[in-house]
């Protein structure tokens, strides 16, 4: 009972996730766009030791995603789940996918279907302008998988029908045997329809629909930009027309909003609207329309705390954030002081999320020497180490911190001088080219191991 306790305390939401191996990859690339998800991941092909595999499970985790149909069909049968259990359908866009491979290497004459529901498999097919396809449908209470490969062989024997299987194991099987098929498998977009309906669904998230959630609103360089007009009025005038824009987005948060001086304001609203609003952190239109419409930016910072003097302290860590990053973002701290962002458009983009806290006291040292905050380094800590790579030249270093190569030089020099980089070889570019050094960032490795 007591790990059961600790979980539901935890800032996120802990996910199980039973996965085949060849959706294993896909389905981690999927969840880092949900920074909410900490995912519990294992790997399994077969129903064996499936029982004990998920029981374990249920008793560490919030809620459960099985991306394998088959696997989530036969566990249904056998558990009384007292926590939210969820599958990936094979009725999306991966059903659609097999049956377009099937039209083009095979026709649509003939289909021999398993699991699927052939509803829609007839959905789609009247969609691909199909109807005359003929479908021979797997008809039991249970899958055995010996009966459903002889099913499928007999159908091709006869009819020449294409099986169309949602087994993994049917599918290895009728590899073996040389039996044209396709197994469906989920593509990303319907395994993030599953998980937003996973996020949706758990306790947890439940019970922080309502927490109280604080932001910081701050109009970027805003004493320049006054600079630029000549009388009080047109300075007024743009005001408004900053706090029209506000508004209109406090409107969409139904939240309290007030204007706590100058350039700078303060808004209120719930966890679940603030989510559901921003799709997950993922979608934020107010930056890119201000800076648009009205030719200004803005920097967000939005904190989530157990109490209201916690959200509000943390929304104001997150605004730093957002400055130091230039402005024009979004970023968020969360009750554990974990940061995630920034809060972006482009909704594929994968989130830094850092500690705001280095414990390593000689690291820290040597970030002050070379002019970098405890914050700032973990930032730059996060997104290098999201690409799994230490070792960059100036060049590729530019590219990954979206600077221009000359503030990648100036900083790899200051980060030299303070031991925190290592030169470990040269590349050759061009005949003629001077050759590039390239570096490793030391103190990333270091703090990793540390962690460790």
């Amino acid at each position: 009972m007591s790990g059961k306790h600790s979980v539901n305390q935890s800032p996120v939401i802990t996910i199980g996730v039973i996965a085949p191996s060849a959706l294993s990859d896909q389905t981690k690339k999927v969840l880092k766009a949900f920074p909410n998800f900490k995912p519990v991941f294992r790997v399994l092909d077969s129903v064996q030791n499936l029982t004990q595999i998920v029981t374990d499970l249920i008793n560490i985790v919030d809620v459960l995603m099985i991306t394998d149909y088959y696997l989530y069909y036969t566990i249904k049968k056998q558990i009384d789940f007292k926590i939210p259990v969820h599958h990936v359908p094979l009725m999306g866009t991966g059903l659609y996918r097999s049956l377009v491979l099937i039209k083009n290497s095979h026709g649509l004459d003939q289909l021999s279907i398993d699991i699927l529901a052939p509803q829609y498999v007839h959905q789609v097919l009247y969609e691909l302008e199909e109807e005359n396809c003929h479908i021979m449908e797997y008809r039991s209470d249970t899958f055995d998988i010996d009966m459903v490969v002889q099913f499928h062989c007999k159908n091709y024997s006869e009819t020449g029908a294409i099986t169309l299987t949602g087994i993994q194991e049917v599918s290895n099987r009728l590899i073996e045997l040389d039996i044209p098929h396709e197994w469906v498998t989920p593509t990303n977009q319907d395994m993030i329809v599953s998980l937003e309906r996973a996020l949706l669904a758990s306790e947890t998230r439940r019970n922080k629909e309502s927490q109280i959630v604080f932001g910081y609103i701050s109009i970027d360089n805003f004493q320049k930009l006054s600079e630029r007009f000549t009388s009080e009025h047109d300075v007024q005038l743009l005001n408004l027309q900053i706090q029209q824009k506000l508004l209109d987005f406090m409107k969409q948060l139904d939240g309290h909003f007030v204007n706590i001086g100058g350039e700078e304001y303060l808004f209120i609203t719930t966890r679940g609207i603030f989510e559901r609003e921003t799709r997950g952190y993922k979608f934020l239109p107010l930056l890119e329309n201000t800076k648009n419409q009205i030719g200004i930016t803005l920097s967000l910072g939005v904190g989530f705390g157990q109490t209201a003097s916690e959200a509000g302290n943390h929304a104001r860590l997150a605004l730093r954030q957002s400055k130091e990053l230039g402005g024009n973002v979004c970023y968020i701290v969360r009750e554990d002081r974990s940061v995630i962002g920034p809060v972006d458009l482009n909704n594929t983009q994968q989130y830094e999320q850092y500690e705001l806290s280095i414990t390593d006291a000689k690291l820290l040292d040597r970030a002050e020497k070379a002019g970098m905050s405890a914050a700032y380094m973990a930032k730059l800590m996060a997104r290098v180490a999201r690409h799994n790579k230490i070792d960059y030249t100036a060049q590729e270093l530019a590219s990954t911190l979206n600077i221009t190569i000359r503030s990648a030089h100036r900083i790899l020099l200051k980060w030299m001088d303070a031991e925190l980089v290592d030169i470990v070889g040269e590349e050759k570019v061009t005949f003629k080219g001077r050759p590039r050094r390239i570096y490793r960032l030391s103190f990333i490795q270091e703090e990793h191991l540390a962690k460790n």
